[in-house]
């Protein structure tokens, strides 16, 4: 009977050593990764008007593309990134990793908004993609363009 007191004691021992502690889903922290807001992407009408500015995040290497927003568990309401590119070409994103629903706009070489795909399904590695050439790539929170009628055709300055 010992034998199986003790084998008990070790099985519960495993369990609450492995379903106890952080959140650590997906080999992560529920904390994730802070972007570093370092300049303003602002949203402008056809005629120019400007209709919102976010802070954003300039990624600018091929590593910070590829990290983009992976891990961001908060992103303020008025934030998102700012993806520069070389050159104009099509473009395809993913949310492998990204737990944030989020709003991807693509935008061409002249700053108009050639593509909108809203609030984007988390973690998904369905690919995202442009349908036309773009040359920069602005996330923001799921949602954002719906609320301040950003639509395709629109520009961007930065």
């Amino acid at each position: 009977m010992n034998s199986y007191i003790s084998i008990f004691i070790v099985f519960v021992f495993v369990f609450l050593t492995f379903s106890c502690g952080n959140d650590n889903s997906r080999g992560r922290s529920a904390e994730g990764r802070t972007p570093d807001l370092v300049t303003e992407v602002h949203f402008l009408s056809t005629t120019n008007d400007t209709i919102s500015t976010i802070r954003a995040a300039v990624a600018d290497t091929d590593n910070e593309r590829n990290l983009g927003l992976m891990d961001v568990y908060d992103l303020p309401s008025d934030a998102g990134m700012l993806f520069l590119f070389e050159d104009e070409r099509p473009r395809s994103f993913w949310m492998a990793n990204t737990p944030l629903p989020l709003d991807i706009l693509y935008i061409n070489s002249d700053n108009e908004i050639v593509r909108i795909h809203q609030n984007t399904t988390p973690f998904s590695e369905r690919q995202i993609p442009s349908d036309h050439p773009a040359q920069y790539v602005v996330e923001v929170n799921g949602g954002y363009t719906i609320d301040h009628d950003i639509r395709e055709g629109m520009y961007i300055d930065f």
